[in-house]
């Protein structure tokens, strides 16, 4: 790994990417641009637009009454893990095709957003969240209310302790995928395959979805349990909240960690550029 390191010190010609420099902590700059505004619509339509589908998949399968009927517990994965990747794809080169607050919390830790954009960007997200929700309580309303809501909660048989893990987990996943499709090197190299970032994404969430469903339904996104929560507004769903909060954010703060300081060895790069410098 000291020679990774030593050889990317000893020039930047070499090297076919470029790392973007780390966002400040506060921009207020970012305020006053058209650009920061269309993000925040991006992904407050993007997340309203998330919800509004897979919400309603779900209180669709779930009004069969019939597991085997409907499009299946497969066909709910399909819904989010598809819907990512579409809307990944749509919103990518607007807003960085966030659509969870645990993504956007990952990412403001590894440098990649401000805090403003991060804390703009999660009001946003939970606003559609409510939204589209809200759209599916008002096409669908006596399924909805007779189903569940699509709310996240903790399933009958598994204790809230699993049920964290799980979110912590499957956030893991979700967000070490989100930087792995996104690094700069991988970027610089399979530029000329455009649709290649959205896909690990989407198939992530997709395979998370197959695994978590039977445990709490499946967060792994803030503003997908919180849009749900309010719209459905039961004492039971309040009761277990707290899991979809702070298992995506301890999930999204390994991944950063993993990701930026181990399979990237930036704290490895830094202490070798400190040693190189000769006023050190």
């Amino acid at each position: 790994m000291t020679k990774e390191v030593s050889e990317e010190g000893q020039g930047h010609h070499g090297k076919d990417y470029t790392d973007p420099p780390p966002a400040p902590l506060l921009d207020f700059g970012e305020l006053k641009l058209w650009s920061f505004h269309r993000a925040l619509i991006a992904e407050f339509i993007a997340t309203l637009l998330f919800l509004y589908v897979t919400v309603a998949t779900v209180i669709g399968h779930s009004k069969q009454g019939d597991a085997c009927a409907g499009v299946g517990l497969l066909g709910i994965a399909w819904a989010f893990g598809g819907m990512i990747f579409i809307l990944v794809y749509c919103t990518a080169g607007i807003s960085g095709g966030h659509i969870n607050p645990a993504v956007t919390f990952g990412l403001f830790l590894a440098r990649k957003v401000s805090l403003i954009r991060a804390v703009a960007y999660m009001v946003a997200q939970c606003l559609g969240a409510i939204c589209g929700v809200g759209l599916v309580k008002a096409f669908m309303k006596h399924a909805y209310n007779a189903n569940g809501g699509g709310a996240n909660s903790v399933n009958a048989g598994y204790s809230k302790g699993t049920a964290l893990g799980a979110e912590i987990i499957g956030t893991f996943v979700l967000v070490y995928t989100v930087f792995s499709a996104t690094d700069p090197k991988r970027n610089a190299r399979d530029s000329h395959v455009p649709v290649l970032a959205p896909l690990p994404i989407g198939f992530a969430v997709f395979m998370v979805h197959l695994a978590t469903i039977p445990i709490t339904g499946t967060g792994i996104n803030p503003a997908r349990s919180f849009g749900a929560a309010v719209i459905f507004n039961r004492e039971k769903i309040w009761d277990d909240h707290w899991i979809f909060w702070v298992g995506p954010f301890v999930g999204a703060l390994a991944a950063a960690a993993y990701h930026q300081y181990i399979l990237r060895a930036a704290a490895i790069k830094a202490l070798g550029s400190f040693r190189s410098n000769p006023n050190n």
